[in-house]
């Protein structure tokens, strides 16, 4: 599995229209990449301008998949103007979970 924290700042006004951008994103990947294991936004109890993407897919070959996808170069291109800062990105190993199919 190959897996994914990024944690984006955002300027301020601007979360529901990033938040927007996200849903509309995720009904495509969603219907259209099957090797997207897990893909989970949240948004930080501490500060309304903060979200937490982790990303967990079957393998490297799904990430670079979704890499390649319509819905994602959109995301990537528009999310900019939301920005506060550049995002930090943490590639992850599961090590282990509870309902995930492979995490021992």
């Amino acid at each position: 599995m190959f897996g994914l924290v990024v944690h984006f700042e955002l300027r301020a006004g601007l979360a529901d229209a990033f938040d927007a951008l996200v849903a509309e994103t995720l009904e495509s990947i969603r219907v259209s990449e099957p090797g997207t294991l897990i893909y989970a936004v949240h948004r930080s109890a501490d500060a309304e301008h903060l979200r937490v993407f982790y990303e967990l897919y079957r393998d490297r070959a799904a990430f670079d998949e979704h890499e390649r996808q319509g819905h994602t170069a959109r995301f990537l291109a528009e999310r900019e103007q939301f920005l506060a800062a550049p995002p930090r990105v943490e590639f992850v190993t599961l090590l282990s979970g509870v309902g995930v199919a492979g995490g021992s």
